[in-house]
């Protein structure tokens, strides 16, 4: 061993140690906060700076995600020395929604899948889950409205989100793809490898089933079989990844929401979610929106689904920018009150930062 090598070793045990120090000295700080806090332990607002503030700061050579994924770990950890979080998300495990709460959460809550979106709204609702995370909108195929439905008549409220990148696998227990008579899949991720499956595929049964997870464990089961789903489900079911990346869209992404009892503080970067309703009349819509605009609050997103209220009467989910305590947007939704049928603020929570 050359003399350089071995001093980098020693250099890279050195520093080891002194991250372990530095460590337990950051996790003692977090237990005296516990300690002294009231309320609620985990802080959306305030991870989402300590994650901002590390990427701005970060000198390299890691990219700032990757340092930003290690402090999530970090926080994550001293966090559960007070007592885990308890995560309810759209199960069963190995499913996208479970990579998004772990994404989110860290790896130390308690994670419990449900068998459904409404379900973990019942979960969290209950008290039996402190937080849930359910799908909103995928970039390719649109818009979850059992999601929009539920937080229209819940009283839960939005503390987050996760952008998840979506790759869909082409997962098997055999070595190739030849030996494969059908295929399991949701019926979400057919349709987002539709054009993949069309060109390699083509003659391939396709079974519809419920979720991602639940086509790898019925393909483990089925030697003569093969199922689209992600890594996560191909590590828990120790499937062989036949082809990766199968997705038609490379940037195909799904954004989750974060839900509690609690939405989240000021951050600095903040995003508010709300539904209203308007009459319906000429000029109406243009009148729901005029308020964003004379206040200079931008909007990010807007979605109309049934207001189930009467025939062909519809409600207006929007995401606009800022923190519902922010002044120009606290302005904004005060005039909104006075002009919509009803405006019910979903929650404000920090923009996804990693």
């Amino acid at each position: 061993m050359s003399d350089e090598l071995l001093q980098l070793r020693n250099n890279i045990d050195r520093l080891d140690e002194e991250i372990l120090l530095r460590l337990a000295e950051r996790a003692r700080n977090a237990q005296r906060i516990g300690e002294v806090k009231q309320g609620n332990l985990y802080r959306p607002e305030r991870e989402a700076q300590v994650l901002r503030r590390l990427g701005e700061a970060n000198p390299g050579p890691l990219p700032d995600a990757s340092v930003q994924r290690i402090f999530r770990e970090i926080m994550s950890a001293c966090l559960a020395l007070e007592r885990p979080l308890r995560v309810a998300y759209l199960g069963p495990a190995g499913t996208f929604s479970e990579s998004a709460s772990r994404k989110h959460f860290g790896s130390a809550p308690n994670f419990a899948p449900a068998a459904t979106i409404e379900d973990v709204f019942r979960a969290v609702e209950a008290g039996n889950a402190d937080y849930g995370v359910v799908p909103v909108e995928n970039s390719t195929e649109g818009a979850v409205g059992g999601t929009l439905d539920l937080l229209l008549g819940n009283p839960l409220q939005i503390c987050g989100e996760v952008n998840l990148r979506i790759h869909q696998h082409l997962l098997s227990k055999a070595d190739g793809i030849g030996a494969a008579k059908r295929l399991y899949s949701h019926a979400q991720s057919l349709a987002q490898c539709h054009e993949w499956l069309n060109r390699k595929l083509a003659g391939l049964s396709r079974v519809p089933v419920a979720s991602n997870a639940e086509a790898a464990r019925l393909a483990a089961e089925d030697p003569e079989s093969c199922a689209i789903a992600g890594e996560a489900a191909a590590e828990l079911y120790g499937l062989n990844v036949l082809a990766a990346n199968i997705e038609d869209e490379p940037n195909n992404t799904t954004r989750f929401l974060v839900i509690a009892h609690h939405d989240a503080e000021r951050s600095g970067h903040d995003k508010t979610s709300l539904v209203c309703s308007a009459a319906n009349r000429p000029g109406a819509m243009h009148s729901l929106l005029a308020p964003l605009a004379q206040h200079g609050v931008g909007m990010t997103k807007l979605e109309s689904r049934p207001a189930r209220a009467g025939l062909w009467e519809y409600v207006f989910y929007m995401d606009v920018e800022g923190h519902r305590d922010d002044p120009e947007v606290a302005a904004a939704l005060k005039e909104l009150n006075d002009r919509a049928g009803f405006v019910k603020v979903l929650g404000s929570y920090p923009v996804a930062v990693i």
